[in-house]
């Protein structure tokens, strides 16, 4: 089985501490941290993925708008520019603790946070990366 991800989720991954939009959503997120964690495959995906789940059946749900379509273009540039390798839809890569390493400490300079610009999130984000990621539910152990 794969995750499948967008290209912004595979920053808010390195920072997800237990906090969402509902209920549902931190349930859903909680178990495809679990699944990262134990180091299953992520498939890149356009548009809503499985962390999207609970969101997708309101069709005014932000995962659907333009703004988090221009966030994913971003986050995916910044990835690549990091580890060297194309990231088009459908690309596979492994949640290793060696790639989470990188994106941390690239996340946490700011270097690969572009995409993050205006996102209702970036504080928390700030507090978890300043913190040393501190309760972050991916913890890949491979």
């Amino acid at each position: 089985m794969t995750v499948r991800l967008r290209a912004h989720h595979l920053l808010c991954m390195l920072t997800y501490v237990g906090k969402g939009y509902s209920p549902a959503f931190v349930e859903n997120y909680e178990a495809i941290a679990a699944r990262l964690s134990a180091g299953e495959e992520i498939e890149l995906v356009a548009g809503p993925d499985d962390i999207c789940g609970p969101l997708t059946t309101d069709p005014e749900a932000h995962c659907h708008g333009a703004g988090v379509i221009d966030r994913d273009c971003e986050a995916a540039d910044a990835v690549v520019r990091l580890i060297g390798d194309p990231l088009p839809p459908g690309a596979r890569i492994t949640p290793t603790a060696a790639l989470l390493a990188r994106l941390r400490k690239t996340f946490a300079t700011g270097e690969i946070r572009t995409a993050c610009s205006g996102c209702e999130w970036s504080s928390l984000c700030d507090s978890v990366a300043d913190g040393g990621y501190l309760g972050a539910r991916v913890d890949p152990m491979c």
